[in-house]
């Protein structure tokens, strides 16, 4: 395993191969919003990589899709690919599966943010209930782990279907996306990269498990 700093001073290496998009939307996986990546691209790097092809068209659509709309950003699929590695194993946690519509056989829960060692406090709001079940405090949720508070200011729909679910990886990916490119983050750089993944998570040690698998993915 790849020896990582507790603070990169570095981007992770470019993907060993960029996603391209289908020419039709036979190609395409379906539910994507727009023109998708395309099936063989989706099967091949899955082949190589080991990450399931729901979860891999999810971040490659996110990332081809944020590249459009803030091609500053330069977020690499690969990136997205090591979050949602490092928070759900892409969905299968626990022994959870990945359905082919993009959310999990079960819910994807965090441990309730209780105050508990380890643990930051923060409460629950109803509309976050109504997601985790817990009426007093909050938890993370789906297969990219968003707080309540988080989601309702960049949780999005990233499939197409009209809905931005949590705990919908499509949905999830792409807000990640956007979260990652807030605030002119530029990915290329180990400074920006750093920045924006412990925004999502305050912790150098998320930091550097999130390089790691973002190398081993762009190494193919």
């Amino acid at each position: 395993m790849l020896e990582v700093p507790s603070m990169p001073t570095d981007a992770p290496a470019q993907p060993f191969v960029t996603p391209h998009l289908a020419t039709s939307s036979l190609d395409s996986r379906v539910g994507t919003s727009g023109a998708g990546v395309a099936r063989g691209w989706v099967s091949d790097v899955s082949a190589r990589t080991g990450i399931g092809a729901v979860a891999l068209s999810a971040y490659a659509n996110a990332a081809l899709r944020i590249g459009a709309e803030q091609p500053g950003c330069a977020l690499p699929w690969t990136t997205l690919a090591a979050i949602g590695w490092v928070e759900s194993h892409h969905g299968t946690l626990g022994g959870n599966v990945l359905l082919p519509d993009g959310t999990t056989r079960t819910p994807l829960l965090g441990p309730a943010l209780d105050g508990s060692p380890g643990v930051g406090a923060l409460r629950a709001r109803a509309e976050d209930t109504a997601d985790h079940g817990n009426a007093r405090w909050d938890h993370a949720v789906g297969p990219l782990q968003f707080i309540g508070s988080t989601w309702r200011r960049w949780g999005s729909d990233g499939d197409g279907d009209g809905v931005a679910d949590r705990h919908d990886i499509d949905d999830a990916a792409y807000s990640a996306a956007r979260y990652l490119c807030a605030d002119g983050h530029d990915l290329t750089t180990g400074a920006g990269w750093s920045a924006a993944v412990r925004s999502y998570n305050h912790s150098d040690a998320y930091v550097a498990s999130v390089l790691a698998a973002a190398n081993d993915y762009a190494a193919g």
